[in-house]
């Protein structure tokens, strides 16, 4: 029995030496419940009483130095695993790390933030209304009342005859005239729909941004000032702005809006298509039926309003001549602003 501990003894000191030991699978096979130093310790009843504390303690020697040599073989794997691993995951802290990459602002959203800081620098509020609306806040309360032909030019999705979604902006504009008192002065920004084909100039789905002030002593006037302002602030500071008889139901009277090429300077060039001006809106002064129909007295206040899709100034300010390519999401077009 001398012999067979001394031989478990060697072997585990071999097999200990081996490069890629599996150091569990070596202690099951000579320590665990089956293991040959058990099966030695299992056949101790066959020795004499002077032969069993010689053997037991040989045998817990072995034990011991089985456990003892499993111990130190795995702290030595476990150092030169992490000195491997160190190697490997080696950093010259002198290099220059790798810099995150930054997104940029798709050039709807940036035109819309310009937008923005315009009107709110003119003193404008920022007023916000559902996009799934009701008939009478986008039409009735707007002067277009049912069956009227106006609302032909302004066809767009139903949810059921009486709630839709909205083809303007112009519902907030309502529903604020409805709950605050004059002074008013906001623009409400905005997707809006309608069922247009899509092609170079149309979409089904765009963005909108609508102006509204109502107040004693608006004119005219006023409103001209105010987009002659914008136009200035958004295309630079040599353009000028004319207006073009025109109707809408809501205001009275009413405007087409252009403003000077900015690229020609009212010359006539590709962008204006030769007649030195570009369409950007429409105005007018508020209807005085849209201000009895959110309860204001006409008599007493007056007011301005105009509106212009976001798309189209996006596309004038950087001479797209196709609006689906803003939706495509085409990163090579989109990193060029």
């Amino acid at each position: 029995m001398k012999e067979k501990l001394e031989q478990i003894r060697r072997e585990a000191e071999e097999r200990l030496k081996a490069q890629n030991v599996d150091l569990e699978e070596l202690r099951i096979r000579f320590l665990g419940k089956k293991g040959e130093l058990t099966s030695v310790l299992r056949g101790m009843g066959a020795l004499t009483p002077e032969e069993r504390p010689v053997i037991g303690q040989m045998a817990n020697e072995v034990r011991a130095y089985i456990e003892k040599a499993i111990a130190e073989k795995g702290e030595e794997l476990k150092k030169e695993l992490l000195k491997s691993k160190l190697k490997k995951e080696r950093l010259d802290v002198t290099m220059p790390g790798n810099a995150p990459k930054v997104g940029k602002r798709h050039p709807l959203a940036k035109v819309e933030m310009e937008m923005w800081d315009i009107f709110l620098g003119m003193g404008f509020d920022i007023a916000e209304g559902p996009e799934v609306e009701y008939d009478y806040y986008r039409f009735q309360a707007l002067n277009i009342p049912e069956n009227h032909p106006a609302r032909d030019t302004q066809d767009t999705f139903y949810v059921t005859p009486k709630i839709l979604l909205r083809s303007q902006t112009s519902p907030v504009q309502a529903r604020v005239m409805e709950k605050q008192k004059p002074p008013i002065r906001i623009i409400s920004p905005g997707r809006v729909y309608r069922s247009d084909e899509v092609d170079a100039t149309h979409s089904p789905m765009f963005h909108q941004l609508e102006g509204l002030v109502v107040d004693k002593g608006i004119t005219m006037g006023d409103l001209k000032g105010t987009l002659e302002l914008f136009a200035q602030k958004m295309f630079g500071e040599k353009t000028r702005i004319r207006f073009r008889p025109h109707h809408f139901p809501f205001t009275e009277p009413s405007a087409e809006v252009d403003v000077s090429c900015f690229v020609c300077g009212g010359k006539g060039c590709r962008v204006c298509k030769g007649e030195g001006w570009i369409e950007i809106l429409g105005a007018g002064m508020v209807h005085p039926n849209v201000l009895r129909n959110c309860g204001i007295d006409p008599d007493v206040y007056s007011g301005f309003a105009f509106g212009m899709g976001i798309e189209r100034i996006v596309m004038c300010k950087y001479g797209i001549d196709d609006m689906r390519l803003l939706y495509e999401n085409d990163v090579r077009f989109l990193e060029q602003f």
